[in-house]
């Protein structure tokens, strides 16, 4: 078995379009077209059996409309998907109330397309109303390469949450690229030991050793397979975790068992 919990896609009417503007503005290369076909297609050419789709919303109108075609596709053919909310949502309670409702575990946050700082009290609210609701939270940390001027999702911002929501969202706070994209040094120092998961987006390539020292400190009972496909090649980072030489037990851990659990999955 195996999970890649954070994985993109667009409509296919957008899909190029959007795919073309992000590569030209974070100057980065995208591996597949951002489909759900070609993320159904990676799948099988990497041997993985389920993908977490993770939606980001650019302004509150999107909100209702990405939420229910992700009611609609949730859990078919191995593909699940986040809710999305943004943090100018007025209705926070009751739109985490609906996510909830529809089966969905998760909340995808991005405060660089979003624009907002994490520990901002609006993103906190929605973290506070998730969490009260069982739902998981996952957002993007460290560096945006789309955004390089301002981060708006720091190791200190994410104290901050834990401090202001704590017992409240202790382990139920997913941060994305290993705590902190571009951010090693201040993730090892700071979130190290944290009650948070990470996910392992996009990072493998940029700095591998540095990746599995983050994974080996941090525990395989709170890291998640993950690859930002399109952006990350599904089968190379599959390979790339593999090579790490892990555990057979701290390998599934990262690889499936931590993402079913949090997906309630029911597997054996």
């Amino acid at each position: 078995m195996i999970i890649d919990f954070h994985t993109h896609t667009f409509p296919d009417a957008i899909a190029e379009r959007s795919i073309a503007y992000l590569e030209q503005k974070g100057h980065i290369h995208a591996y597949r077209e951002g489909t759900l076909a070609s993320l159904k297609h990676s799948m099988r050419q990497s041997g993985i059996d389920i993908c977490q789709v993770l939606p980001v919303a650019t302004k509150p109108s999107q909100v209702p409309t990405i939420n229910r075609l992700s009611y609609e596709l949730n859990g078919r053919d191995g593909v699940y998907f986040a809710g999305a909310i943004h943090p100018d949502c007025e209705d926070v309670p009751g739109i985490m109330d609906e996510i909830a409702s529809h089966g969905l575990k998760i909340v995808k946050l991005h405060p660089d397309y979003q624009e907002t700082d994490f520990d901002d009290p609006r993103m906190i609210n929605i973290m506070a109303r998730a969490a009260e609701r069982g739902l998981y939270i996952i957002t993007h940390a460290g560096l945006d390469p789309a955004y390089p001027e301002h981060i708006h999702c720091t190791p200190d911002m994410v104290l901050q949450v834990l401090d202001e929501l704590s017992g409240l969202i202790d382990n139920k706070l997913i941060l994305a690229h290993l705590g902190g994209l571009a951010l090693t040094e201040e993730v090892m120092d700071k979130l190290i030991g944290k009650p948070v998961y990470m996910d392992t987006a996009a990072v493998l390539p940029f700095y591998p050793a540095k990746a599995r020292e983050i994974i080996a400190a941090h525990g395989a009972d709170r890291i998640l397979f993950a690859t930002d496909s399109p952006w990350g090649d599904q089968a190379d980072f599959v390979k790339r975790i593999r090579d790490y030489g892990f555990s057979f037990e701290d390998e599934e851990k990262i690889m499936w068992r931590n993402a079913a659990r949090i997906l309630g999955l029911n597997t054996l």
